[in-house]
């Protein structure tokens, strides 16, 4: 599985040259990081924009300006939008999340969750 995380990890970052791709696990209460590509990050998130998509069970995506919003835990701040996608078995149980980063702002739409939430399928 780690291997299949890392190597979507960099399939993503280097094809669409998104600022930063990883993966966060669930453990417990937390999510902690897994694999990833880019600049240094987070290791462990509770209160965040990510822990809200574990509970939220759905892709969300969020527009970063000047700090962001509230709760959300960026580690650079370069990070202008973030898009993010539950991982789930197929009891609906969720065991991640695939985040994703981009530096522009409004870097994700539709298409994007879309078609991630198609490929996370395969996972």
């Amino acid at each position: 599985m780690i291997a299949n995380l890392a190597n979507v990890s960099a399939a993503l970052k280097e094809t669409f040259h998104f600022f930063w791709v990883g993966f966060y696990l669930v453990k417990g209460e937390e999510l902690v990081l897994g694999p990833f590509q880019g600049p240094i990050a987070c290791t462990r998130i509770r209160k965040a924009v990510v822990f809200a998509a574990r509970h939220g069970i759905k892709t969300r995506r969020w527009l970063c300006r000047c700090g962001c919003i509230s709760g959300h835990i960026a580690c650079s701040s370069l990070s202008r939008s973030e898009i993010v996608v539950p991982l789930k078995r197929e009891d609906g149980e969720v065991w991640g999340v695939l985040d994703i980063d981009s530096d522009d702002l409004g870097g994700f739409d539709e298409t994007d969750a879309r078609f991630l939430e198609e490929m996370i399928k395969m996972l």
